[in-house]
Parts: C-alpha cells; structure tokens; sequence
C-alpha cells in the first residue's frame, strides 16, 4: 500500500473502530507509517522450519498435480527462507513456466546463483588472478542472468562455512557488507565487481602469510 492509501485506511479504522478489527500483514514493519503502528498490536513471527514448510508443500504439490524434479523441493525450501508465501509464489511460477520443478527451473525462475555457481565463484577468487577471475564472473553473470548483488549475498554465507583465519574472515565479512551497500545504492556493477575480486585477492596474501 502507498503512504496516502495507508493515510486514508488509518481514517477508515477512525470511523469504524467500535464495530471492526483490522488485521495487517506485512513483511518489513517500517514500511506500516507509524499512524498505523500506534493504533495496531504488533506480532512478530519467526520464519518457519524448513521441515514445516517442506510438509505443507507437498500438501499443496500433490493437490494441484505440479510434476517435482531432482532437487526441487530442497531449492524451493532454501530459497523460501521460511516464507510459505514465498514458497508457493516460486512453485507456481516455476510449474507456469517448466514441465517439472526441479533444482535448476527453481534457481532459473528466480533468477538467484545455484550453490555449484557460487562454489565455482568461490573457487576463482580464492585460486586465479584478479584478471581472470574478473572475466570468468563477468562471463557467468552474462551467461546466467545473475546479478552481482546475489553472488555477494550467497558469499557471505560461504565464508561462514569455511576454515579461514579470524582476520580475513572479519575482513571479507565487512567488505562484502559494504558492496552490498554501494550495490544497493545504485553504483556501477562492473566496479563494484572489480571490488569484490580485490578484496578477495588481498585476504589470500593474507591467508598465505598465516599459513606460514
């Protein structure tokens, strides 16, 4: 709703406030204008468990008849985050678009890097030269429609994964965060990626250096 809409519904709740209840839903509370909070009770619900999700879609993929592939449901619980909204939105756009829904029409359909495509992005910055890797992200970004801002946000949950020293961890954590930044803020992407292969270049010279 646009911030005159929810001017005009706070007006609504005025009138009929004896005789109705307004229930809102909504995934960013900052986006409700604070006219609205004040006359509201907040409840906040965690994400739900992928086990929960997972059972409540296959409710809903057998009653519609959505033909699943390999890898499907674990790509729409990964990628639903716990949103059961989310979930469905990417199973029907998926079974719209594809004759099954499988890892790869999941990560296709909504645009977002496979986990193989980050591991190999991974294996570059950590192993070639800042110009080769450089051309090799450029390449997949252009091949697989990804945006960078989507490499970034799947790396950051990588580093989290791997055996590095405290330092370049801290480093690559903070640098990732500010490119998320700068890429949220409109910056030129070709830049920013050129960033993000130079702040991992430097945390390798000091991996090697810690290794010693």
């Amino acid at each position: 709703m646009t911030r005159d809409a929810q001017f005009a519904l706070r007006r609504v709740m005025e009138k009929y406030t004896r005789n109705a209840r307004f229930c809102l839903i909504c995934n960013y509370v900052s986006k409700i204008i604070p006219a609205l909070q004040s006359r509201c009770t907040k409840f906040r619900f965690a994400p739900l468990d992928g086990n929960f999700v997972q059972e409540r879609l296959e409710v809903v993929i057998k009653s519609e008849g959505v033909k699943m592939g390999p890898g499907g449901m674990e790509a729409l619980v990964a990628l639903g985050g716990g949103d059961m909204r989310r979930s469905l939105n990417i199973v029907q756009s998926c079974h719209m678009a594809f004759d099954q829904v499988d890892a790869s029409a999941v990560y296709l359909c909504t645009g977002n890097p496979r986990p193989e495509d980050i591991e190999t992005v991974l294996r570059w910055l950590l192993n070639d030269s800042l110009l080769d890797v450089f051309r090799s992200i450029l390449d997949l970004q252009q091949s697989r429609g990804i945006a960078l801002s989507d490499i970034v946000r799947e790396l950051h949950t990588w580093l989290f994964r791997m055996s590095l020293p405290t330092r370049q961890r801290i480093e690559l954590v903070e640098a990732l965060a500010d490119l998320e930044y700068r890429l949220a803020t409109g910056t030129h992407e070709r830049l920013q990626l050129g960033a993000l292969c130079a702040c991992f270049a430097k945390a390798r010279e000091g991996i090697a250096a810690a290794a010693q």
